[in-house]
């Protein structure tokens, strides 16, 4: 019996290239993706790498908190058990953005609403798997669980993102503190060639540059997570590949932060 395997930012990308993989190897794979001419193209992927086998699908938004309530019900509706949640949704603001919720949209898309969907399925997600995608752009941000609105006036694109990425560590640390029966992992794909980034220089980078880590070979980290034994794996460990965990920058690995970083995360989603 395959995998239950939830995989959001799954339109695109790492997401999209792990859920072919899971699909191949059998699991039942949901996709979740903002844009829905994506999401659909992306499904017809994945059912094809799972030899016809339908993929579930939900259209959401995650600078919006109702439109993460509203999967998590889906999702508890429909799904009477999640093996792995694949937290890949996130990206990149260009200009301070502020949420209908009050808060900083790359924190909001990158940590918040993940953080928030995860603990609406917590209990579903007992003696699962949560794998977190990170990104070494971490060691360029640090997250103010006081401010998680920012400031329009400092506002500076990579380092909020760097932000949202240390906090996606943070989190998969704090996680396996607080719920020992999840295995609880983050991880840096690589530079991986995709459509990321803001600004026409950023975004030509990010396709064509030399040297770029494919979509596949970096999906490829994120099935490993997620199907190792977890005997093979560290609890809240930071991986950069399928060696032992990483070491990430200092204050992407203080303890302090990381728990009260989730008590304001908890607080500001209610």
């Amino acid at each position: 019996m395959g995998r239950t395997i939830v995989v959001t930012g799954g339109s695109s990308g790492v997401g999209l290239a792990a859920a072919e993989q899971f699909a191949a190897l059998g699991d039942d794979v949901v996709l979740v993706g903002r844009n829905p001419e994506r999401l659909a193209a992306a499904v017809a992927r994945v059912r094809e790498a799972g030899g016809g086998r339908e993929p579930g699908r939900f259209r959401a938004d995650f600078e919006s908190f109702a439109e993460v309530r509203a999967l998590a019900d889906h999702l508890l509706t429909s799904l009477p058990r999640i093996d792995v949640l694949a937290n890949n949704a996130g990206g990149m603001v260009g200009e301070y953005r502020r949420t209908a919720d009050g808060f900083e949209a790359t924190m909001q898309g990158n940590h918040l609403s993940p953080f928030l969907l995860t603990n609406l399925l917590r209990e579903r997600l007992r003696d699962g798997r949560v794998v977190n995608t990170a990104s070494r752009a971490h060691v360029q941000g640090k997250p103010d669980p006081d401010r998680l609105a920012g400031d329009p006036e400092k506002y500076r694109a990579w380092q909020a993102y760097g932000a949202g990425k240390a906090a996606n560590i943070l989190f998969a640390a704090e996680a396996a503190r607080r719920w020992p029966d999840i295995t609880s992992v983050s991880f840096h794909p690589g530079v991986v060639r995709s459509n990321f980034g803001v600004g026409r220089m950023v975004r030509f980078f990010y396709k064509y540059a030399p040297g770029l880590v494919t979509p596949e070979k970096a999906g490829e980290l994120l099935v490993w997570l997620a199907t190792a034994p977890a005997a093979d794996l560290v609890q809240g460990g930071y991986y950069v590949g399928r060696d032992k965990p990483a070491t990430p920058a200092p204050h992407a690995r203080d303890d302090a932060l990381a728990a009260k970083l989730w008590e304001r995360s908890a607080e500001a989603t209610g």
